[in-house]
């Protein structure tokens, strides 16, 4: 008992392991807990945060929720962009013992994101009522939720640097700072929630307004505790101001990387946004059971990121330390670890999915297209988490190419004309939508593997 509290503590506090060498089993758990804590905590959040919004009992607040979040994703884009090509170098530096070099590829990634940040903040002072009218919402939805919009988009940049500061640590292997970022960040932010949102004790109540206002709250604390960890230093990674002297090289260097990572990500987030745009068209019931099945989705996949980022990790290491093969086994440990989870959990929703999506709503159209989206969408989870891993890895190892091609292929060539054609061709509504997203997820995960087993990703160059 003594030791199993001893490498908990060891993994909490930080370890000093180096994740090139001894068993790949350990390394994946010291970087992979830590990690699927963090990713727990977010989820977490997400439940919270929509399970509070709920009781406003509004379909309109939460529609305007789940579009804003649509919007989010193209944002989450670009800071993930950033985020891969961040952990990219930072891990390879690593690897090669070049601790110092690592520090500074940390502060321009950190440049990059604020400046990026502050275009998109600017768009969404302006035009918030504009977006949200371009995906069809109706005016009475746009008076009730357009504040959310405005400040979500408006203050993105605690979002932006929350989540690549926390690349940083992760590539450096400094997993539980950034356990503890998301953590303190989504505490705070779980607490306010009930407050701003109904105007518990003293404070007012905001409904969504409130929600954005502990969002932003929350996350720029988390980001002033990343900040003060940086500039301290650790065992692995410390960052000083003379950093954030402008380096045009590794500037560029980090927007090429995460040109490929942000495209990634912006062709699935687009891809969403139609996707988002057809179930809109079926009413605001069937648009709430979306946003909290996918809430709920969110739950269980978060913490399969951590085991993914924990792969990416050790793929950037371990290709700085010329170990390719060590890279390529930790790859497929973590993707079958993956699958066991996500396997698991698709027995849990195909059973309890009503129970779950009752948790939010007594509306019971909002209920049957929850349990719907859940019941569908989870039966693709056991490649999902395959492809989770292996997408992480060809970003580890800086290749955010073969994984943008893959995305192309699967949501705009596959996803996006199949869901209009089963949603309003076949006439198979929100359902046509859920099975697209099982079918195309499970077909990108096959192309991801037969690519992966080609090994090109062991020669990229960072």
């Amino acid at each position: 008992m003594k030791r199993i509290w001893k490498v908990i503590k060891e993994i909490l506090n930080g370890s000093d392991r180096d994740f090139t060498k001894g068993s790949i089993n350990k390394a994946l758990f010291f970087l992979a807990i830590p990690m699927i804590l963090e990713m727990a905590m977010e989820s977490l959040f997400a439940i919270v945060d929509i399970y509070f919004i709920s009781k406003l009992d509004n379909a309109n607040a939460t529609s305007a929720i789940g579009l804003t979040e649509t919007f989010m994703f193209i944002v989450m884009s670009v800071a993930l962009g950033i985020a891969m090509a961040a952990t990219a170098i930072v891990s390879r530096r690593i690897g090669e013992k070049k601790n110092r070099e690592a520090g500074k590829a940390g502060a321009q990634a950190i440049i990059l994101a604020v400046f990026l940040s502050l275009i998109i903040g600017a768009i969404g002072l302006y035009f918030s009522e504009d977006l949200l009218r371009l995906m069809g919402s109706s005016e009475e939805m746009i008076k009730d939720g357009v504040i959310y919009t405005q400040i979500i988009l408006s203050f993105n940049i605690v979002l932006m640097l929350l989540y690549v500061n926390n690349a940083i640590f992760r590539g450096a292997g400094d997993a539980n700072i950034a356990m503890k970022t998301l953590w303190l960040a989504n505490g705070i932010n779980i607490v306010l929630d009930p407050c701003l949102i109904l105007g518990l004790w003293i404070f007012p109540a905001w409904g969504l307004k409130g929600a954005a206002i502990a969002t932003c709250i929350g996350r720029g604390i988390g980001v002033l505790f990343q900040l003060y960890h940086m500039f301290k230093g650790t065992n692995r990674i410390k960052i000083y101001w003379s950093d954030f002297k402008l380096k045009m090289v590794t500037i560029f260097k980090l927007f090429r990387i995460s040109l490929g990572g942000a495209g990634q990500h912006l062709l699935t987030s687009a891809s969403w946004i139609f996707i988002a745009r057809i179930i809109n068209e079926f009413g605001a019931e069937a648009f709430a059971g979306y946003t909290y099945s996918f809430r709920v989705i969110v739950f269980t996949i978060l913490p399969s990121w951590g085991v993914a980022m924990a792969a990416a990790t050790l793929v950037g290491q371990n290709l700085g330390a010329n170990q390719a093969k060590r890279a390529e086994k930790s790859v497929w440990l973590a993707a079958f670890y993956n699958m066991i989870f996500l396997a698991i959990v698709s027995v849990i929703f195909l059973i309890y999915a009503e129970p779950v999506i009752r948790i939010f709503s007594e509306d019971p159209l909002v209920i049957s297209n929850g349990k719907m989206g859940l019941q569908i969408v989870c039966l693709g989870y056991i490649f999902y988490a395959y492809e989770m891993v292996i997408g992480q890895s060809f970003n580890g190892a800086g290749d955010t190419v073969t994984p943008t091609i893959l995305n192309f292929i699967c949501f705009w060539l596959i996803q996006i004309p199949l869901a209009y054609y089963l949603a309003k061709v076949v006439g198979l509504g929100p359902k046509g939508v859920y099975i697209t997203i099982a079918i195309s997820s499970s077909i990108l995960a096959v192309l991801a593997i037969l690519v992966f087993r080609r090994g090109k990703w062991k020669t990229t160059v960072v």
